[in-house]
């Protein structure tokens, strides 16, 4: 079991930036793939980045590419997302997940464990 919990989120003006913050407890974080996530109101949560276990690998969806980065710190058991040049479309609740699945998983099925989220919102 992992107890994943985000923090970080909040209001910021469009072309500002945020850092959002993932603490994992439980078993060794390391052990999984991790990977953001978000869901506006009315839609689907879609995929936001990706990273390895080792920490050498990321995929992001195209409309982030560039402008957020993904890391990991395995020594803290924390995965960050840094989000620069924001827009309203970024505006959603952010999800941190933990994936037992090889690679770098896109599909949300695929991740075992899910934090709470924490709203991002970016205003004009």
């Amino acid at each position: 079991q992992v107890q994943l919990v985000e923090s970080g989120g909040g209001l910021v003006q469009a072309g500002g930036s945020l850092s959002l913050s993932c603490a994992a407890s439980g078993r060794t974080a390391s052990n999984y793939a991790m990977g953001w996530f978000r869901q506006a109101p009315g839609k689907e949560r879609e995929f936001v980045a990706a990273i390895r276990r080792s920490g050498q690998g990321t995929n992001y969806t195209p409309s982030v590419k560039d402008r957020f980065t993904i890391s990991r710190d395995n020594a803290k058991a924390t995965v960050y997302l840094r989000m620069n040049r924001l827009q309203p479309e970024d505006t959603a609740v952010y999800y941190c997940a933990a994936s037992t699945g090889i690679g770098l998983p896109t599909n949300p099925r695929l991740y075992n464990y899910w934090g709470q989220g924490t709203q991002v919102t970016v205003s004009l």
